[in-house]
C-alpha cells in the first residue's frame, strides 16, 4: 500500500541513498566470477551458466545459431511484428535527429581546431530474463547503437531451460541485423564482453538493465571497457493535484508496481488525491506538499526515472525540473507510452542518478578526437607563453620541444 511520509521526515530523507549503498556479499561473489571468466573464459562462463540457470552448454551452444534464429519466426504471432515495426520507426525517427558530425574551424593564422568523430567498434547489450521477455529492450538499445554507426552490436541474454532464447527476442535481433547473440546471463555474462572469451567476443562498451549482480558487475569491469550507467529498481514520481483523474493517477503508480521492486512516488498538494490512492495497493509512498514549487524540489531531490506531470498547467512545473530522466507531460501520456513506443529509450537513469545521467543517446555510442594543427607563425605567437608554464609546471622538456622550433639545427 502507498504510506503518506512528509519531505522533513527521516523516512524521505533516506529515499536519497537508497541505492548508494552496496552490498559486500554481492561486491565479493561477483569479483570472483569476474575473475574466473577473465581466467578461464568460456569454461567458466559455462559453468556458471550450469550452477544459477540450470542449463548445460557446450562452447558452439553458447552462441545462437542461424537454425535457431530462422524458426523464431515459427513462434511468434503476426500481430507482434505488425507492433514491432511501429515501435522501430518511432524510435529510429527520434534517434535520428541527435546524429553528431565531426566538424573544424580555420583561423585567420592557419591554426585548424576540431573534432572527429567516430562511433564505437562495438557494443554489448544485455537483455534481462525473467518470467516474460523484455523485446522492447532490445530496440530500444540496438537503434541508438547502429544508429551512431556501431560496426558490430551483440546481444547477451540468460537461456531458458530448454537451451535456448526467447523467440520474441531473438526476432527483434534479427529484424535490427544484431551481429551475434549469446545465451549467457548475469555477472559471467558482463565478464564474458569485458574480458572475452573464445567464443564471445570482447566489445568496446556495455549497456542493458539487469539484477544486482548484473549491475555490480558493470560497475567492477568499468575500465576495462564502457558501460552506460549502474541501474536499479525502477521508480516515477507522478505530480498530480486535484485536476487529476484519480483512476489516471492509480492506474500509474499500479503499472510501476508491476516492475520488480519498482517504487512509485506521488507528489501532490490535494489532500482529497492523498486519501484516495492510500488505498492503491501500490508500493510506493505519497508526499503532501504546499505548492507546486515545493512538488518541483522534492522531485529534484528523487531524481526519478520517470516522472508524469498531470496537473492543469504542466509549463509551470516543468521550468523548475532540474533532474529526471524522461519527463510525461498530461493525462494521456502514461509512461507505458515511453516504455513502448513513444521514441525515446526507456533506458534511463534510477535510483537518483538522473542528477548526472542521462537516458541513451546516440552520442553515448561515439567517441570523439580533438584535433589540433599549428603553422609555424602560429606557433610563434603563442610560444612564450607555453615556455612560461611548462618552465612552471616544471616540464623542461615541453618547453624544448617549442624552442628547438625556431633555433638553428646544430651541425
Amino acid at each position: 500500500m502507498m504510506r503518506v511520509i512528509k519531505p522533513s521526515s527521516k523516512k524521505f530523507q533516506k529515499l536519497f541513498s537508497r541505492f548508494t549503498v552496496r552490498s559486500r556479499r554481492i561486491e565479493e561473489k561477483v569479483r570472483r566470477i569476474l575473475d574466473d571468466v577473465k581466467t578461464s573464459g568460456d569454461e567458466a562462463v559455462i559453468r556458471y551458466t550450469r550452477q544459477f540457470d540450470k542449463v548445460k552448454l557446450t562452447p558452439k551452444e553458447l552462441r545462437v545459431s542461424e537454425s535457431e534464429i530462422n524458426g523464431a519466426y515459427q513462434n511468434i504471432c503476426p500481430d507482434f511484428v505488425a507492433s514491432l515495426k511501429v515501435a522501430v520507426e518511432n524510435v529510429s525517427q527520434f534517434y535520428k535527429k541527435q546524429s553528431r558530425r565531426s566538424w573544424k574551424t580555420l583561423r585567420e593564422d592557419g591554426v585548424i581546431l576540431g573534432e572527429k568523430i567516430r562511433p564505437l567498434e562495438s557494443v554489448g547489450i544485455y537483455i534481462p530474463s525473467g518470467t516474460v521477455p523484455l523485446p522492447s529492450t532490445v530496440y530500444m538499445t540496438v537503434l541508438p547503437a547502429k544508429l551512431a554507426g556501431v560496426e558490430k552490436v551483440y546481444l547477451i541474454t540468460p537461456p531458458n531451460k530448454h537451451k535456448s532464447v526467447d523467440p520474441h527476442i531473438l526476432a527483434v535481433a534479427n529484424l535490427l541485423k544484431v551481429d551475434g547473440v549469446f545465451k549467457v546471463g548475469g555477472a559471467q555474462a558482463i565478464g564474458a564482453f569485458a574480458f572475452g572469451t573464445r567464443s564471445i567476443p570482447r566489445v568496446d562498451k556495455i549497456i542493458g538493465p539487469g539484477n544486482a549482480y548484473v549491475a555490480e558487475a558493470k560497475r567492477q569491469v568499468f575500465g576495462y571497457c564502457d558501460i552506460d550507467m549502474i541501474a536499479g529498481p525502477s521508480e516515477v514520481v507522478v505530480i498530480a493535484n486535484d485536476h487529476a483523474d484519480p483512476d489516471y493517477v492509480a492506474a500509474d503508480l499500479l503499472a510501476q508496481s508491476e516492475h520488480h521492486m519498482g517504487t512509485a512516488f506521488l507528489v501532490t498538494t490535494s489532500k482529497r488525491l492523498a486519501r484516495l490512492m492510500q488505498k492503491v495497493p501500490a508500493r510506493g509512498y505519497i508526499i503532501i506538499v504546499k505548492n507546486m514549487k515545493q512538488a518541483a524540489d522534492v522531485t529534484n531531490l528523487i531524481a526519478p526515472e520517470h516522472l508524469q506531470i498531470m496537473v492543469k498547467n504542466p509549463a509551470r512545473i516543468l521550468k523548475d525540473i532540474r533532474h529526471a530522466g524522461a519527463i510525461f507531460i498530461g493525462p494521456y501520456t502514461p509512461t507505458a507510452v515511453g516504455d513502448y513506443l513513444a521514441g525515446p529509450s526507456h533506458v534511463l537513469p534510477t535510483g537518483g542518478t538522473a542528477r548526472f545521467f542521462s537516458g541513451i543517446c546516440v552520442t553515448d555510442f561515439l567517441k570523439r578526437s580533438h584535433v589540433i594543427s599549428y603553422t609555424k607563425k602560429a606557433l610563434e605567437k603563442v610560444k612564450t607563453p607555453i615556455e612560461n608554464l611548462a618552465m612552471l609546471e616544471g616540464l623542461t622538456k615541453h618547453m624544448e620541444s617549442i624552442k628547438i622550433r625556431f633555433e638553428g639545427k646544430k651541425q
